[in-house]
């Protein structure tokens, strides 16, 4: 066992947490240090004028339901992902400036770097400056990132790489910023709601974002080439647009934000000190490929469908997002009851199926199969991993295991991202099918994974 910590310190850096997190870490975000002073990661009452009324504030919103704070946070996060998930045709843009699949893997990847500083900074940049400030410069570089794409000529262009590590960065302390903030709001016997609710706002912005997209796509893709393909005029559109949403975002994250103080600096035990005690082990693997599963629908769906002739993708986020919010709601106690490594192993057997069945396709119907399979193992393995990473940390540390476990899966993507590209491009060069042979590639990783955590892992106990 470690040795004991001393319990007179606020707790450590807090993170950003992914929607749908199971009920039974209901308190990965929320507590108080042994002199009663909230920590960082602790719910803060609804600020009013006076004491009495702040006390009478919290105190509804344990009585009547979530506060109208809370309900402004979840309008900002679901304009922000709307805004995300138009440029699931980034694709698109990477073509029509003359780049494939190798160009659009590394950018992706590249731009995970910013995403990896963000998180690892984020938690003591918000003790110390407070979610407010983070939250909206973070929405100002994500709208900056976005109009920054319009000035873009060449997919060579050393800005593209910039401009998606600035993305990237303002995503990732976005998330740390709102999710911190929204978390604070809630009393903890309303944590597991709380998150639940602000977890539909990805699968929100995963359904409209994709048909926004089409819409101002007019059912093209980049890869037709000419006035039969998407126009510069129809991508920067795209931008402008999520830049738009950034913008509507951003009001209502500074209308629920008003009135916050900075937090008074706290002591924290050193990093270095946290992982050592408490590192989650093979789960950090886990987390890892994790983002190569969910990283490439989201990367080279486009492509993919462009060279099948297939112009919409719409109709796969939107399948893939309610078949993820109807298995996260009818598996919100498995975690429970059953513990998070054998549904870790589900959800990437879901996930393997998934990734298989991308083989057969052929026309735009026969993608709600891989939809299917992977929203489902995306609702299963995500909070799953991440809940198995954050519970092998004391209670008052689980921030820092839940930013630990992100990371990992940012990490899946900056190295997975490329690796695809690169086989989809160098199976074509050895007259392989490019596609096929990458979905076998990562059907094959993902297998190799599941087998290696199911000999290696044991039952993972949660720290109290």
């Amino acid at each position: 066992m470690p040795p004991s910590l001393p319990t007179n310190l606020s707790a450590g850096p807090s993170s950003s947490v992914m929607p749908l997190l199971p009920s039974g870490i209901k308190n990965v975000v929320g507590g108080e240090t042994s002199n009663g002073q909230h920590s960082a990661t602790a719910p803060v009452e609804i600020r009013s004028k006076n004491a009495a009324s702040r006390r009478s504030g919290t105190l509804q919103v344990q009585q009547t339901g979530l506060s109208g704070r809370f309900w402004l946070a979840y309008v900002s996060n679901s304009m922000l992902m709307i805004a995300a998930s138009l440029l699931y045709r980034y694709a698109d843009f990477v073509t029509y400036l003359g780049g494939a699949e190798l160009q659009l893997g590394w950018i992706v990847g590249i731009g995970m770097i910013g995403s990896m500083v963000m998180r690892l900074a984020q938690g003591t940049a918000i003790d110390r400056i407070g979610t407010r400030d983070i939250w909206l410069g973070s929405l100002a570089l994500f709208v900056a990132s976005l109009l920054g794409h319009l000035l873009i000529a060449s997919a060579d262009h050393p800005g593209i790489y910039v401009l998606h590590i600035l993305y990237r960065t303002s995503l990732a302390g976005i998330f740390g910023a709102s999710y911190t903030y929204v978390f604070r709001l809630l009393p903890t016997e309303r944590m597991a709601e709380g998150v639940g609710t602000i977890g539909t706002a990805g699968f929100v912005g995963m359904i409209a974002g994709p048909l926004i997209g089409d819409l101002i796509s007019g059912g093209k893709s980049a890869a037709l080439g000419g006035v039969d393909g998407l126009q510069r005029w129809q991508l920067d559109r795209l931008f402008v647009v999520a830049a738009l949403l950034g913008c509507a975002a951003f009001i209502a994250a500074w209308l629920t934000t008003r009135g916050d103080a900075r937090p008074p600096r706290r002591k924290q035990l050193p990093l270095a000190l946290l992982l050592k005690l408490y590192h989650p082990g093979p789960i950090l693997l886990m987390g890892i490929t994790m983002g190569v599963a969910l990283g490439m629908p989201t990367t080279f769906l486009r492509t993919f469908a462009g060279e099948l002739r297939i112009d919409r993708i719409a109709p796969f986020f939107g399948v893939y997002a309610l078949v993820a919010l109807v298995t996260r709601l009818a598996t919100r106690r498995w975690s429970d009851r059953f513990g998070a490594r054998p549904m870790i192993l589900l959800g990437n057997g879901l996930m393997i199926a998934g990734v298989l069945c991308y083989l057969i396709v052929v026309r735009e119907g026969q993608l709600i199969l891989p939809a299917t399979l992977t929203g489902a193992g995306h609702a299963i393995l995500f909070p799953a991993v991440i809940a198995g990473g954050s519970i092998t940390f004391p209670r008052r540390y689980r921030g820092l295991g839940t930013t630990l476990i992100l990371a990992m899966m940012d990490l899946g993507i900056l190295l997975g991202m490329p690796l695809i590209g690169g086989i989809v491009h160098y199976a074509r060069e050895a007259k392989l099918p490019g596609y096929s042979t990458m979905f076998l590639s990562v059907a094959g990783l993902l297998t190799v994974t599941s087998l290696w955590f199911a000999w290696t892992s044991r039952p993972i106990e949660p720290r109290t």
